[in-house]
């Protein structure tokens, strides 16, 4: 019999943990929100509540779907707060150290049945459950920006993972409404194997002066109907989370293929990463877009 998951622990109130956090309460659970940082689950809790008013404008949702499920959600102040949960999703950022930490410190906290998931988007999930405390009840559960749209979750399983854990997981997945690839415990998995280099692609294509930023996004939108271009997805997603994602194909396939370009790097290192900077490949600070180059 596949685990029952009742209450949703969610660590990291960013843009993904909070998509992650509305949609498991309107899809019935009972939702914790954890952050090293109270303004910052104050802070995630409002965004979940606009969104949640927009899905109503828009007749996705009822005012009283909206209500009770905000209703579910409850701020974790701090991690002895998850101990009631029956899966904790870890929403940190990116960074392999961070993340190991958290598992740590979780230790002592969860129930021994309690299911454990991360969100990565290309670390990997048998060295990350290595970290925790049961390795069987280890998963990635990688969810798309933003949550609440996107309708895909990739499913990956660590070589220690258990047939119970698996299947609990994508019930769960299933309860909320998405799609569940099955992806293999590789490098950025399926999506972002294929995405980032070619987002990195895009940016060698304007490193080299192929193209101007407006000339790839355009070629792309409309030659290959793609519904925004690579360089303005690429400021969507972050342009230091592309880095990271492409040191790991990098590092972890051994391939030149994947080399990260080196204007990526650059603009990471000037701050530079996309529309949450304010500027990327484009500059948000006027009401559209410009390009940067």
């Amino acid at each position: 019999m596949a685990h029952e998951i009742r209450t949703v622990g969610v660590i990291g109130a960013g843009q993904m943990g909070s998509g992650i956090a509305h949609v498991c309460a309107l899809s019935g659970f009972d939702v914790l929100v954890n952050d090293i940082s109270e303004d910052r689950i104050k802070s995630s809790l409002a965004t979940i509540s606009g969104n949640m008013a927009r899905q109503v404008a828009s007749e996705k949702i009822t005012e009283s779907d909206r209500k009770v499920a905000i209703d579910r959600i409850a701020p974790a102040t701090n991690m002895e707060a998850l101990a009631a949960a029956d899966l904790v999703i870890e929403s940190a950022t990116e960074e392999e150290p961070i993340k190991r930490e958290i598992f740590a410190n979780l230790k002592p906290i969860l129930k021994p049945e309690t299911l454990l998931a991360s969100n990565t988007s290309s670390l990997s999930i048998t060295r990350l459950a290595s970290a925790s405390a049961n390795p069987a009840n280890f998963i990635g559960i990688h969810f798309m920006n933003p949550v609440p749209v996107m309708e895909l979750v990739e499913v990956i399983r660590g070589i220690a993972t258990s047939q119970e854990t698996f299947d609990a997981a994508r019930e769960f997945v299933a309860r909320l409404g998405k799609t569940i690839v099955v992806a293999e415990d590789f490098p950025g998995f399926i999506v972002n194997r294929i995405l980032l280099p070619m987002i990195n692609e895009a940016i060698y294509t304007l490193h080299e002066g192929v193209g101007t930023v407006e000339a790839i996004d355009t070629a792309m939108r409309l030659g290959a109907h793609h519904p925004m271009g690579p360089l303005q997805l690429a400021d969507f997603i972050g342009l230091d989370t592309c880095l990271s994602i492409m040191q790991v194909l990098y590092e972890g396939l051994s391939d030149s293929k994947y080399r990260p370009c080196p204007l990526l790097v650059k603009y990471v290192e000037a701050g530079w990463v996309g529309r949450k900077a304010g500027r990327g490949f484009y500059d948000y600070s006027g009401d559209t877009p410009v390009p940067t180059r």
